[in-house]
């Protein structure tokens, strides 16, 4: 990845780490924050949020299907 993949990318980790929820305001706050002075990061980092969340929903259930099996 580049840069500003990279960024994004450990920037949505570090934050999807610390979150209470799914819901926790956090997450756009931040993003806010990142939008004030850099639009093209700001998207990076809420794709970067949707790929890991869709990440984690496929685990969960890949996980509970190997359960039931």
């Amino acid at each position: 990845m580049g840069i500003l993949e990279d960024l994004a990318d450990g920037l949505a980790r570090d934050v999807l780490e610390v979150a209470s929820d799914e819901d926790d305001p956090l997450v756009m706050e931040l993003a806010k924050t990142i939008g004030a002075t850099s639009q093209t990061l700001e998207e990076a980092y809420l794709t970067a949020i949707r790929v890991r969340r869709a990440e984690r929903r496929a685990r969960a259930l890949i996980d509970r299907r190997r359960a039931s099996s």
